[in-house]
């Protein structure tokens, strides 16, 4: 708790200083009064001895669990206050006028009006180190606030779902208040079906390690589970149930199962061996599917290959058969024509012939004509 309590100093620290701003001359320097449920508190200026607070686990915010401030400045000024880790309110809770744990605000301005104070009070509900810094005019006073857990409200239970046979598993219970606060120095008693337990009571620590926190340990059977239940040794320390506020958990229960990590093991295997040899069967299957296809696909253009081979020679031959039927029909009419040549030359010559008779006939006519009728000569045809 001591070292808990130094970081949270020391962080704090870093964070804000106590300043006091001289005002000026003419202005009154503010001054305040603490008190806490009527006892006057002249220690909560320094960060290493803050007021300390028990938090509203009431959810009433009480004289007992607020620190009062009371500022006495020059008449007509304002107050202004702002807080970390701290919460302020301008009044106690009443029947009247309640004030819960969730009433308030981190800033607040007070007018003094005609009056020369302003009282506003200052809780918190976490055990870290809080600030209260309050100014006028010029100057700045600054407080310190740090919570004191309350009872328990909840209890949280962690560990491994299952472990070994005959191992030892360790359960860790934390203990908060309403706030979540961590709270130490608490019984917890414990007692396990299945199994053993290294101890049956145990304490929530108050170092940096274990702060809120015990352990237990359980050795689990050779088989089955244990069921391990943690409560709170005093009712005493246990939260009273609020209006407004979460249940409260007092007792905790957590069953951890015995493994058997041969027969997983055992199991695994088998379902690997099942999944290699489903996956042979289903390579073989697609080998066997896709070489089928390739048979048909080789027949299929084999075939195709095939029909375009008889389709070709078919087409060759009808071509064949149009060349060689072109060719007879140019045979008839070239031998046609030739005949017709022959005749033509024929009767060309015969006519050739037969009118050179006639001139030869004629000229030998012509020339006893011209012999026996001088006078009267007809010309030879040439």
């Amino acid at each position: 708790m001591n070292s808990l309590k130094k970081i949270a100093l020391a962080v704090v620290a870093a964070m804000t200083t106590a300043t006091i701003v001289a005002s000026p001359a003419s202005a009154a320097v503010m001054t305040v009064a603490v008190s806490l449920d009527g006892t006057a508190n002249t220690t909560a200026s320094a960060i290493a001895t803050p007021a300390a607070l028990p938090v509203p686990a009431d959810n009433t915010v009480d004289a007992a669990d607020a620190l009062k401030f009371v500022a006495t400045v020059d008449t007509g000024t304002s107050v202004s206050v702002t807080t970390t880790n701290a919460t302020i309110v301008s009044a106690l809770h009443t029947s009247a006028a309640p004030v819960s744990a969730s009433s308030g605000s981190s800033s607040l301005t007070i007018a003094t009006g005609t009056g020369t104070t302003a009282t506003f009070y200052v809780y918190t509900k976490t055990t870290a180190i809080g600030t209260v810094a309050i100014t006028n005019g010029g100057t700045t006073l600054t407080y310190y606030v740090q919570g004191t857990a309350g009872k328990i409200n909840t209890l949280a239970l962690s560990s491994a779902d299952a472990g070994t046979t005959s191992s030892v598993v360790t359960a860790t219970v934390t203990a908060t208040d309403v706030f979540g606060n961590k709270v130490s120095g608490k019984g917890l008693t414990a007692l396990v079906v299945g199994g053993t337990l290294d101890t049956t009571t145990g304490t929530t620590g108050a170092t940096l390690t274990n702060f809120g926190q015990a352990e237990f340990k359980v050795t689990l059977p050779t088989t089955g589970s244990s069921t391990l239940v943690v409560s709170v040794t005093n009712s005493s320390d246990v939260a009273s149930v609020v209006t407004g506020f979460n249940t409260v958990t007092s007792s905790v229960v957590k069953t951890i199962s015995v493994r058997d990590l041969l027969g997983e093991l055992a199991a695994a295997n088998a379902a690997k061996d099942a999944a290699t040899a489903a996956k042979a069967a289903s390579d073989a299957a697609l080998a066997k599917a896709v070489a089928d296809a390739a048979t048909a696909a080789a027949k299929a253009v084999a075939d195709a290959a095939a029909a375009k081979t008889a389709a070709d020679a078919d087409k060759a031959a009808a071509v064949k058969a149009e060349v060689d039927k072109a060719a007879a029909a140019a045979k008839v009419a070239s031998d046609a024509l030739a005949a017709k040549d022959a005749q033509i030359a024929k009767l060309t010559a015969d006519n050739a012939a037969a009118i050179a008779a006639m001139k030869k006939a004629f000229n030998a006519l012509a020339t006893k004509w011209n012999k026996a009728n001088p006078k009267a000569k007809v010309t030879l045809v040439k």
